[in-house]
């Protein structure tokens, strides 16, 4: 299974590519491109890892993502049972910086966007005010065609080079020189954690996955990613506890269960050490 490179087809009549995708589930294995991709996400939920990154998703959200940062955008188990009637549906637009020449992105006028060339290549999760006003123009982006087209994603990037109101994504410095070894093992280890992560996982079942052994694997991995193998698994229960914290209709402890703890102290600490919040003032927060 070749997971990197992705190729992303464009045809000899446009410099950037539009794409909806509207199915069970969005694409699931990791990979990475040269291209920087915009996505706005209309339905479904799941969880997005970019680099080292791991966090949600949900409708209306927004992310960037840097060209060849390794990504994936995973739906919830639900979106992949064939008796769910749920789907997945997002608008995106890929293009690449040197497509607007070298000249051009060096003009005077442009030096906040030349900037925001380099902010994108860790990938970026666009935040209110300005989430609603580019939501807006990328649905724009699929109802124009030709040079309005273009006018109306340089209007974008002006105002996302302009704007604070960014997050980035992963960390800085190593996701570019992935090759596809690293993306098959990457990838594998990835859709393993994020389909058991609700029962006790052992290193070796892990490692064995990735062809090495336990010390080795746990090298590579914290190399790869900098953080522990542990620490990632940990990253996937308490996002999805989140989200089933959100929905209101289990206790603490069965959701303490539910996401792959074995008791609820160890829960309840790694929780706040992650949210800076105990679990059940997250729960409070949502029903405000």
């Amino acid at each position: 299974m070749k997971i990197l490179p992705f190729k992303i087809p464009k045809t000899s009549q446009e410099s950037f590519r539009l794409q909806e995708d509207h199915d069970r589930h969005f694409y699931d294995h990791l990979h990475q491109h040269p291209e920087v991709q915009l996505t706005l996400v209309l339905e479904s939920e799941g969880k997005v890892i970019a680099g080292d990154y791991i966090g949600a998703f949900k409708p209306g959200d927004i992310f960037l993502i840097g060209p060849n940062l390794p990504h994936v955008f995973r739906n919830d188990s639900r979106y992949y049972t064939p008796t769910d009637t749920q789907t997945a549906h997002s608008y995106t637009v890929f293009f690449e910086w040197q497509a607007f020449g070298e000249k051009f992105l060096s003009l005077p006028e442009l030096k906040k966007l030349h900037e925001f060339t380099k902010v994108s290549e860790r990938g970026l999760y666009v935040k209110d005010p300005v989430r609603n006003r580019i939501a807006q123009l990328m649905k724009l982006l699929f109802r124009t065609s030709e040079m309005d087209r273009l006018i109306v994603l340089l209007k974008i990037l002006n105002i996302l080079s302009h704007t604070e109101s960014i997050d980035p994504l992963a960390s800085s410095g190593i996701y570019n020189d992935l090759d596809e070894i690293d993306g098959k093992k990457l990838a594998d280890v990835y859709r393993f954690t994020m389909s058991e992560y609700h029962r006790k996982i052992h290193l070796d079942e892990v490692a064995d996955i990735a062809n090495m052994t336990i010390n080795s694997f746990c090298r590579y991995f914290k190399k790869r990613t900098r953080k522990s193998y542990i620490d990632f698994l940990t990253e996937i229960r308490i996002g999805q506890a989140r989200k089933l914290l959100q929905q209101n209709d289990l206790s603490i402890s069965q959701i303490c269960f539910e996401v792959g703890f074995n008791n609820l102290s160890n829960f309840n600490r790694k929780f706040r050490e992650l949210c800076e919040i105990t679990p059940t003032e997250f729960r409070r927060l949502q029903v405000k």
